[in-house]
């Protein structure tokens, strides 16, 4: 017998069909920023916004990276290079999640099935291995300078500090009226906050050394900046590499997944069953769904494959979905099978 499979992203609305199974389908949240109309021009103008934003904090961050660099040669601060350091990654960030979100844009094609949507993970983990790299240098030179301390001009240390902070706490601002749902824009924010406490532990380093003249000061702060940026650096590299390596989205449990398909009444096994995010706003699922013969002769295979992807829509929030409805027995001619 023929197997039936779903079309690659069909779209079914919740509730088709008789209902009584799988509980009470809720109604489709409707998308919020990350939504898309038929004709995805929400999409565009949304994607043509998030750029202007994260163009304007490009803007901030340059402008005063080049005055930090400057001041913090003339007055010896490492912590000051540190945050310069800090701030190119930043710029580097959003420049990068400026060119993903235009690839993003792109549309699918025979080679590129799903389009670039990959592109914002890949953008992600870069900023993630960014922050850790920059983090590990930075905690070479405050090593070096814990143990032969040079003298640092506290006053100036001071200065910029304060500055960076209302520089970097504006950027801030501006990129969280962006999506930062997105991994990218998710990836490029966490520079900004990691920055806004590099500066405030900056702040404080220059506050010591004016007060006290105590120079090991900066570095201790480089150290703090360092932890800041691992911390940073961990949720993304993780989350990144859980969509590259195909990994279960963390808001859908398989086993829900499983028993909820198990409730249609037609159903009599589950196998097969995978989840992964294609992108952000892209999680999809397949499996194998045995149903009895009794079904398909009756013709209405069509409508138990509304059903289950009715369930998925509706309970799980899953739009894309495949399944494989077959006889049971059908697994064992199949190449390779897990559960």
């Amino acid at each position: 017998m023929k197997d039936a499979e779903s079309g690659s992203g069909t779209h079914s609305q919740p509730g088709q069909g008789a209902g009584g199974w799988c509980g009470e389908v809720p109604p489709r949240v409707t998308p919020g920023p990350r939504g898309h109309d038929h004709d995805g021009h929400d999409h565009e103008l949304n994607v043509d916004a998030d750029t202007r934003l994260l163009g304007m904090a490009v803007g901030l961050i340059v402008a005063f990276m080049v005055v930090e660099v400057v001041v913090a040669l003339a007055s010896h601060s490492l912590a000051l290079l540190a945050d310069a350091g800090h701030m190119l990654t930043d710029a580097g960030a959003l420049g990068v999640t400026i060119y993903t979100l235009r690839l993003a844009r792109r549309p699918a094609s025979s080679s590129m099935t799903f389009g670039w949507r990959r592109a914002e993970i890949l953008s992600a983990a870069v900023n993630g291995l960014a922050l850790a790299v920059i983090g590990l240098l930075i905690l070479i030179g405050a090593v070096e300078r814990l143990v032969h301390p040079p003298r640092v001009h506290g006053l100036a240390l001071l200065v910029v500090a304060a500055v960076g902070v209302a520089v970097n706490l504006a950027a801030t601002l501006v990129v969280r009226r962006a999506d930062h749902g997105r991994m990218d824009v998710a990836g490029a924010l966490a520079h900004l906050v990691t920055d806004v406490w590099a500066f405030a532990g900056t702040l404080i380093a220059g506050g010591v050394i004016v007060a006290t003249g105590w120079d090991r000061a900066d570095p201790i702060a480089s150290v703090v900046v360092v932890a800041v940026m691992v911390r940073a650096a961990w949720p993304l590299l993780r989350g990144a590499g859980r969509v590259l390596l195909e990994g279960t989205p963390e808001s859908v449990d398989l086993d829900d997944v499983r028993v909820h398909l198990l409730e249609l009444p037609e159903v009599e096994a589950v196998h097969d069953l995978h989840a992964w995010v294609v992108g952000t706003d892209l999680p999809a699922v397949s499996a194998h769904v045995v149903i009895s013969e009794d079904t398909f002769a009756a013709g209405v295979a069509p409508h138990v494959l509304d059903e289950l992807q009715a369930c998925l829509a509706g309970h799980f929030d899953v739009a894309h979905s495949t399944f494989q409805l077959e006889v049971a027995g059908h697994a064992d001619h199949e190449p390779s099978r897990h559960e």
